[in-house]
């Protein structure tokens, strides 16, 4: 396994040439690969973007198991890398025991709170972008009956789930949502099989609108909506060109940012600690519109979501977050 894991190392570590000499950024990427068109891959392209403006090259890594992550985090803080950064809550256990060993390495993580000194913690209200899109959902539904594809049944996975719920059923008394999740390991992030499988299952009870927030298992969810003539919501980039014409929309979570910013707040030295949580009003999340799906969202549609959103962010419409009670209300 060591001997694996640093020839990967060498294989993916990016050209040192263009490094400042104040910074040696690193980004370490969660389960389903740079490429899963979703989570990842917006980590990735914030990434790029931080290289192409500045110059400076970045070390990364894709992990293939759960085993990987400490030895790949510690091996980029033993190597000077900082800052660090980690795209997913799994990162949390291994930051947690690594960041204090390298207190002067700057450490960021995406989508969970640890809580050291020397490390940022990225979290979004992904309730509030849920909430759009699913009253975009409830409003183009014919059928009254929507659904929700999660990837690995976690906490935060619901919470996408509960504000889509939300958000669709203030269209109206009589939508109903359907919920399902692909499993409860890290593999669900990574399976489009089964999560076309739970999506035609879903359609087959009447659903119209199928939301997922899977990760790359969430391909496969698009493509069951599509074949079938229904209608799919894509998750964190925006996936409204994988089908075109048959993704309603995108709910935007700006990872893209998050990893740009961490880069860049180092390089300015200015990089922060602490809790940095993103919604609507911080621009953290949203919703897509391209010429991919703009024949998909109506006039009145678009006026109803720009209406919520607007509300959202001056407090007068509150998007309950499940991850402070694990429940869901709506």
């Amino acid at each position: 396994m060591k001997k694996t894991i640093l020839g990967l190392f060498a294989f993916s570590m990016m050209s040192a040439t263009a490094l400042a000499a104040d910074i040696k950024p690193a980004i370490i990427y969660d389960l389903g690969g740079k490429f899963d068109k979703s989570f990842n891959e917006a980590a990735f392209n914030g990434a790029e973007k931080f290289k192409t403006e500045t110059g400076v090259e970045y070390r990364e890594f894709e992990i293939a198991n759960d085993a990987q992550r400490e030895q790949a985090l510690r091996r980029f803080a033993s190597d000077g890398n900082s800052p660090i950064v980690m795209a997913g809550f799994n990162w949390a256990a291994s930051l947690e025991k690594i960041a204090p060993e390298y207190p002067d390495i700057k450490f960021a993580i995406i989508d969970m709170v640890v809580e050291k000194p020397n490390v940022k913690s990225v979290v979004f209200k992904e309730q509030e972008g849920s909430y759009l899109v699913g009253v975009l959902a409830g409003l183009a539904s014919k059928s009254k009956t929507v659904s929700f594809i999660g990837g690995m049944d976690v906490p935060l996975i619901h919470k996408f789930a509960c504000g889509y719920v939300g958000g669709a059923k203030s269209t109206g008394a009589d939508v109903k949502v359907l919920e399902a999740y692909t499993g409860t390991t890290p593999d669900a992030w990574n399976d489009p099989v089964k999560g076309g499988e739970i999506a035609k299952s879903q359609i087959d009870q009447g659903s119209d609108v199928v939301y997922h927030a899977a990760g790359g298992t969430g391909v496969g969810v698009l493509q069951a909506a599509a074949d079938a003539g229904k209608l799919g919501i894509g998750v964190d980039s925006n996936q409204n060109g994988l089908q075109p014409g048959k993704v309603l929309t995108s709910m935007l979570k700006r990872v893209d940012v998050a990893v740009y910013e961490a880069f860049t707040a180092a390089k300015n030295d200015k990089f922060e600690f602490g809790i940095s949580n993103l919604g609507l009003k911080e621009d953290g999340v949203g919703y897509a519109l391209d010429d991919n799906n703009k024949a998909l969202v109506t006039p009145e549609m678009l006026d109803a979501v720009e209406k919520v959103k607007a509300e959202i962010i001056a407090g007068k419409v509150q998007v309950h977050d499940y991850m402070s009670d694990e429940a869901c209300p709506y």
